[in-house]
């Protein structure tokens, strides 16, 4: 089986159906299959389909962003903002260990953060609606520089 680049216009919708991401009004979003660019439940939903098709696709956590971890709360200190002000609910850069991290300030007291490391969508089925506006087999640079997914 060949490599595919996937080209699809999407809705993200939440459990409500309220629309929360979407291509639609923008350009297409195109992929290289199995580059970690879109989740695996999308990635699944597409295999073998044609052009032209539209898809209701419910992605479950475990094929998205994964469940919410609870070892991903954690405090850390202050001093790993760089001087940026950490106040709760807004998501900061901070550096950890020498590694750059993506957090979410949930609390600050004296010189500890209280932090959450999780993807915002962790823990969610994700409910997209797809239209798959072409697909075609990847070109051998397009292979040799995807990311490597372990």
């Amino acid at each position: 089986m060949s490599v595919k680049v996937y080209t699809i216009h999407y809705n993200l919708k939440n459990s409500e159906g309220a629309v929360i991401d979407t291509s639609l009004g923008g350009e297409p979003l195109e992929f290289v299959q199995g580059s970690g660019q879109v989740v695996k439940g999308i990635e699944k939903a597409l295999e073998g389909r044609e052009p032209g098709q539209v898809l209701e696709v419910t992605v479950p956590p475990e094929l998205a962003y994964g469940l919410r971890r609870d070892e991903l709360v954690e405090s850390i200190p202050k001093a790993s903002f760089d001087g940026v002000e950490a106040v709760p609910g807004k998501v900061l850069q901070c550096q950890e260990n020498g590694q750059v991290k993506i957090v979410k300030v949930l609390d600050v007291k004296d010189d500890m953060v209280l932090v959450d490391s999780n993807h915002p969508l962790a823990g969610f089925t994700l409910y997209f609606d797809i239209e798959l506006i072409s697909v075609r087999d990847a070109n051998v640079s397009e292979v040799k520089n995807r990311p490597s997914i372990h």
